[in-house]
């Protein structure tokens, strides 16, 4: 059991980082400037995601030291914040593109 949970936070590692990759390269050729925030937003959701998961698989991986505890929770709270001020700057872009959307026409 121990075992197929390695994997699938292996797995889901992988998938973050690459589609962080992915956003962090589309957001970057975006000429609008909030569908740039929205996927920049994403982007720092995924990398959040991607630093929990690394802590998660330590925590599965490496035993009861002092620095490796240490290591582990800063690497949590980090992608805590992350995930929450991605998800916080998505709503800010999401709601101004929609405000914005219907104010042009």
């Amino acid at each position: 059991m121990i075992l197929l949970i390695k994997y699938v936070l292996f797995v889901l590692l992988v998938i973050c980082m690459i589609s962080a990759a992915v956003y962090s390269l589309s957001s970057r050729r975006a000429p609008d400037p909030m569908e740039k925030g929205r996927k920049r937003a994403i982007m720092n959701v995924l990398l959040g995601a991607m630093l929990v998961t690394l802590s998660l698989m330590s925590m599965f991986l490496f035993r009861g030291s002092t620095v490796n505890v240490i290591v582990e929770a800063v690497f949590l709270v980090i992608g805590a914040f992350n995930i929450f001020s991605g998800l916080r700057s998505h709503g800010y872009y999401s709601r101004n593109r929609n405000e914005n959307h219907f104010t042009r026409h």
